[in-house]
Formats: C-alpha cells, sequence, structure tokens
C-alpha cells in the first residue's frame, strides 16, 4: 500500500490554496431556507431497489454533463478541459442510439424540488434544483405536449415578462427534448426576488417531463452561466448580482426526512464543527478535485487528485472503470452485476457487509453511510444488494467521476459562487 504522507505531500498546495478562506466562510450566517423533497425513494416496498429508475438517472446525468460541453463551447469559444479531445457531435450521436432503449420516463424519480414563484401577479410553481445545470424553464400554457396536469406558466399574464425573441431546446438522452420560447421575468424564491431572470416557457416537454412521471412543474439550474443553454445568468448569480442576499452561497442538506435549500448562507442548525472548502477548478459546473478514497479505515489511497463533478440532479456516484473496479476488489464478496443479471458497470455486494467507503476532499476524509451506498436488493429476499458506485462502460474514456446524492446524503454541502468554492461539513444527524 502507499503511503498517506504521499498523499498529504501532493495535496497540500490544493488545499492550502483554500486556507486563507476558512475563517469567513466558516462562519455561521443567517439565509433563507426552502423546504424540498424528492418523489420517490430509490428502494421499493420490498427492499428490492429501483434499477429501471436508477439506470436512467445515470444516463441522463452523463448525458446532461455532455451537453453542457457543447454549451460551454458555444458560450465561451473554448473547449472544457474535462471534453478536451472529444468529438461531443459524434459522442452523443452513439450515447442517443445506444441508451434509447432506457425509458427516459424513469428519469426524474429521484431529483430534488421545491417552489418558486414568477411573474407579476406571481404564481407558484415546484420545480427540480439541480447543480448540474444552469437554466430554469416552465411549461408554458401554449405548451400543446406532456404538460398536462402542470402548472402552466403564462408570460401573456404577467406584467414583468419581456419576450427575448429567442428559442431554446434542450436535448435528452432519448432522443427527446424540452423546447419553447426564452423570456425575462421576476422570479421569487424563498422571499429573495431576481428581476428580469432569463427562463424558459416550454411549448413541449419530453415524456420524461409529463405529469405521471416528473413531480414538479420544470426546473431551476444552480450551476455557472457558461453551461447555460441561454448563455445568461443563472437564478442565484442573478441574485447575488442583484444584491438580494447577504452571502453569495447556497447549501443543501439532502436527506429523506428535513431536506432543504438554504440561500444567502449555510444553516448551522444542519452541520457540526467547520467546512472542509476545496475550490472550484473550472467555472462551468461545480467542478472540483477528489484527493483520495478509503475502503474502510484502509490507508491505501485509491485516487491521485481526481476531477469531479458535485451534482445534485445525480443518484449515484459515477466514476470511471478502472477505479471503480479498485474500489470493489477491495469490498469482500463483491461482484460485477452481470454476474446477478445486472447491467455492466453495477456491483452486487453482500447485504450484511457494513463496508464504509470515504471520500477525501481537501485532507478530510468524508465516509458515506452503509444506508445510502447499499442501494438496496437485487430483488425481494436476496442476500445480494446493488453498490451505490457505478462507472458507466459506453463511456470509459470519461477521466472524471460525477459525485451525486450517494455521497451527498452525508454531508452539509455550500456552493460558494463569490469565492468559487465548495464546502463540505458533517451533517448534525448523519445518515445511519
Amino acid at each position: 500500500m502507499r503511503a498517506p504522507t504521499v498523499f498529504l505531500i501532493a495535496a497540500l498546495p490544493f488545499v492550502l490554496s483554500v486556507l486563507a478562506h476558512s475563517r469567513r466562510h466558516n462562519a455561521r450566517s443567517v439565509g433563507f431556507a426552502i423546504p424540498i423533497s424528492r418523489r420517490n425513494e430509490i428502494r421499493s416496498e420490498d427492499g428490492a431497489v429501483h434499477l429501471q429508475r436508477l439506470k436512467a438517472n445515470t444516463q441522463q446525468s452523463i448525458y446532461d454533463i455532455l451537453v453542457g460541453f457543447l454549451n460551454f463551447k458555444i458560450n465561451t469559444g473554448e473547449t472544457h478541459p474535462l471534453a478536451d479531445g472529444l468529438d461531443l457531435s459524434h459522442i452523443l450521436g452513439l450515447s442517443k442510439r445506444a441508451t434509447g432503449s432506457v425509458p427516459l420516463v424513469d428519469d426524474s424519480s429521484f431529483l430534488w424540488y421545491g417552489t418558486i414563484q414568477v411573474g407579476t401577479p406571481s404564481e407558484s410553481f415546484t420545480v427540480d434544483f439541480d447543480t448540474g445545470s444552469s437554466d430554469i424553464f416552465l411549461p408554458s400554457t401554449k405548451c400543446d405536449t406532456n404538460c398536462d396536469g402542470h402548472t402552466l406558466y403564462d408570460p401573456s399574464a404577467s406584467a414583468s415578462a419581456v419576450d427575448r425573441n429567442k428559442t431554446f431546446k434542450l436535448r435528452y438522452g432519448d432522443g427527446s427534448a424540452v423546447s419553447g420560447e426564452q423570456y425575462r421575468d421576476t422570479v421569487s424564491i424563498a422571499h429573495l426576488t431576481a428581476y428580469n431572470q432569463t427562463l424558459g416557457a416550454a411549448l413541449t416537454y419530453s415524456s420524461g417531463f409529463s405529469e405521471s412521471n416528473f413531480a414538479p412543474d420544470g426546473l431551476v439550474g444552480l450551476g455557472y452561466q457558461s453551461i447555460s443553454a441561454y448563455n445568461s445568468p443563472p437564478l442565484f448569480q442573478t441574485l447575488v448580482a442583484q444584491g438580494r442576499v447577504t452571502l453569495p452561497q447556497f447549501a443543501f442538506k439532502l436527506s429523506n426526512t428535513g431536506a432543504e435549500l438554504y440561500l444567502g448562507g449555510t444553516n448551522s442548525n444542519l452541520y457540526n464543527g467547520s467546512f472542509t472548502y476545496v475550490p472550484v477548478t473550472q467555472q462551468g459546473y461545480w467542478q472540483t478535485i477528489l484527493t483520495g478514497i478509503f475502503i474502510n479505515d484502509c490507508p491505501d489511497f485509491l485516487l491521485n487528485q481526481t476531477s469531479v463533478i458535485i451534482d445534485t440532479g445525480t443518484t449515484l456516484i459515477i466514476g470511471n472503470e478502472n477505479d471503480v473496479k479498485a474500489i470493489y476488489a477491495k469490498i469482500p464478496g463483491s461482484q460485477p452485476g452481470p454476474d446477478s443479471g445486472l447491467d455492466e458497470g453495477f456491483f452486487t455486494i453482500p447485504c450484511n457487509s457494513g463496508t464504509v467507503v470515504s471520500f477525501v476532499f481537501g485532507l478530510k476524509r468524508f465516509p458515506v453511510s452503509w444506508s445510502t451506498f447499499n442501494l438496496g436488493q437485487v430483488s425481494a429476499g436476496s442476500d445480494l444488494c446493488v453498490g451505490g458506485i457505478i462507472y458507466y462502460p459506453s463511456l470509459d474514456f470519461l477521466d472524471f467521476w460525477i459525485i451525486g446524492d450517494v455521497f451527498l446524503q452525508n454531508v452539509y454541502t455550500v456552493f460558494d459562487v463569490g469565492e468559487n468554492l465548495i464546502g463540505f461539513a458533517d451533517l448534525a444527524s448523519p445518515p445511519p
């Protein structure tokens, strides 16, 4: 095994770059809380995992990242560093054909949603809050495809709506799309109001966003402008620019109970101790560096300075094939998914394993509880369960990870727009 001191020396320059910020950013602050909830659980009532939903969420998460790379190129004129050398048009075309058999109907089942108000006079909409994208869209009163049952946005009824005379099209992994017209309007969230906020009024919804499959009305992206399909400031950046928040930070607690999005700082009731901050290495996604992984208390570091995207819209933890296989090789009794009838990229683990996988950010180790790493039984009554870390076999050329809810449910996470930092703290009430 490699000595931990080698890792510490390698990581120190990265960690020291944020130490100067720690005193101010660890200060507890006052802001505005928005209760959020998740429509469905990963496990069914009989204890078996919802595999089709997980597969569809994984498919869409990766597709969204790739489309964001295209938006980055369009908006900035530069290739995103994580997409260097990739022919994205070709890859996205292959992805659509290869994954079209996975029903997008289940894609949105695990997303986190709450309420915003739009227009003058204002009307309430439920929206998914997603750090892996940057745009707002809502179903329009003119929508004629898959919008029935949702609250519909009527720009003509809002005194503050301004037509941008631009269209938009947000593509999805099964070849479908959300498309419509762009407007500027007043958007309020937790008593904070953004004026002239760009949003999309959808004229068509894909089947994945029909009311029976997608509980919220629309979506609010919380990434950076450089991956925006509108190339306009995202909602939280607008609130910051217009001076609506005391601190340019928003924070998440993701859990089955008491989940919330907090705007303007952090909720000191939901975490213990101080934050470990890591810098955003590329403004687009909330991208940073993962400096290591532990299996139980083994001091062997399985990774060394790997780029990761922190994404509340992704359920699982998605890594590259070699590293994911190396992790499961250290878990006694683990098996590749196909041995148990699962797709390649998934792995089974003994349901009584209790293995603790920890992720290292900066110099701190954050454990993933067994209750969140163990997604559920392969089938009802099985003694094999599905592990929460996977790889995507048709995209094994991607050299970064997507860190989703399997990890994020174990930490309190703050996203600092002002200093371009991501902070993790221990939850006041961690998962069992």
